[in-house]
């Protein structure tokens, strides 16, 4: 049941509850409260409000539907905002994230999508400078092997040749790899190959 197992055992802790003290007040076991935690099994439904009544919270909270609301909303923001690139709409694809980043200031998607979008519109230093910030935060392995390639053209650009090319010998083998950005950084020698470079990276275009 989605978040169930974590939120389980996050809001015992908060109320400073045993797995014993859960089972006692639903008069079954500790082993069951246990496997719930573990997520090998789930409560009866018919146990959720008393559960949420015992936390003080609601099932709704109890079983993550916040959660995933917002991971529902910050897809929506992505495909509103990948539906202004098709478009060539770049300028309402950065509002759509700039608005985003008020609501969720630390979401690597957020970060980096906005930075995609003003790599494309040739913003590089705010583009790297969001690049930097949220590739650390990403768990997002496809996201951040793009913006690590397309880093490689934005440094480039701004005649950081040796960062670019550090940064492209670290690329793993795939198609945003050393193989395939490094000749690239070493063959250009103007900005107009490396804003092509970054417009087929970000726009998923073929190389």
């Amino acid at each position: 049941m989605l978040h169930l197992a974590e939120n389980l055992r996050k809001y015992r802790l908060v109320k400073d509850l045993t797995q014993e003290d859960v089972a006692s007040y639903l008069n079954i076991t500790p082993q069951s409260v246990s496997k719930w935690e573990r997520g090998e099994t789930y409560p009866d439904i018919t146990l959720l409000p008393a559960l949420a009544n015992i936390f003080e919270t609601s099932i709704d909270l109890l079983i993550g539907m916040d959660e995933v609301r917002s991971a529902d909303a910050r897809l929506q923001i992505h495909a509103k905002a990948n539906d202004h690139l098709r478009s060539n709409q770049f300028d309402m694809a950065e509002k759509v994230y700039r608005d985003a980043l008020l609501i969720y200031p630390n979401k690597p998607g957020m970060i980096l999508g906005l930075a995609g979008v003003l790599a494309l519109q040739g913003q590089t230093e705010e583009a790297i400078a969001l690049t930097e910030k949220g590739l650390p935060l990403s768990q997002n392995e496809k996201q951040k092997a793009t913006l690590r390639a397309t880093l490689c053209f934005l440094y480039a650009k701004i005649g950081q040749n040796d960062r670019a090319a550090k940064l492209a010998s670290e690329l793993p083998h795939t198609r945003e790899s050393r193989e395939v950005i490094y000749p690239l950084i070493v063959s250009a020698n103007h900005s107009d190959s490396f804003d092509e470079n970054i417009r087929t990276l970000i726009l998923g275009e073929d190389v």
